[in-house]
């Protein structure tokens, strides 16, 4: 194994300051992880799992779409219109274009991220 390369990328998105309708809709979470699956170029195994729960403050919608090569989550926070995305990938793809277009999608004012070479 080259010790080299790295294995995987982790790319962690924040996202601040989002259009707070497209936090609320089970629908438009799905449609936002088809289309992230597409703009890094990946390959989704199954279904995207969405479900909505906590309780007060914590209650909202996350998502879990397993890839070919590895996995996406999402979380979503109404109260602080806030946006949460991990991707992790043994692929590499284009961290940039990801934190474009979320930050496009869930029409952001602020975004962050933070990318980890795994291995």
């Amino acid at each position: 194994m080259d010790k080299t390369k790295p294995w995987g990328k982790s790319l962690a998105i924040d996202l601040a300051g989002c259009e707070h309708d497209k936090l609320i809709s089970s629908e438009g979470l799905k449609q936002f992880v088809s289309e992230l699956v597409v703009i890094v170029d990946m390959v989704a195994q199954g279904e995207c799992y969405v479900q909505r729960f906590g309780q007060g403050e914590l209650e909202g919608y996350s998502a879990m779409q397993f890839i070919e090569t590895s996995s996406i989550s999402v979380h979503l926070d109404e109260v602080g219109n806030r946006a949460f995305i991990d991707i992790f990938s043994c692929k590499d793809f284009d961290a940039k274009k990801a934190e474009e277009f979320s930050k496009a999608y869930f029409q952001a004012q602020d975004a962050k991220s933070t990318v980890i070479n795994r291995g």
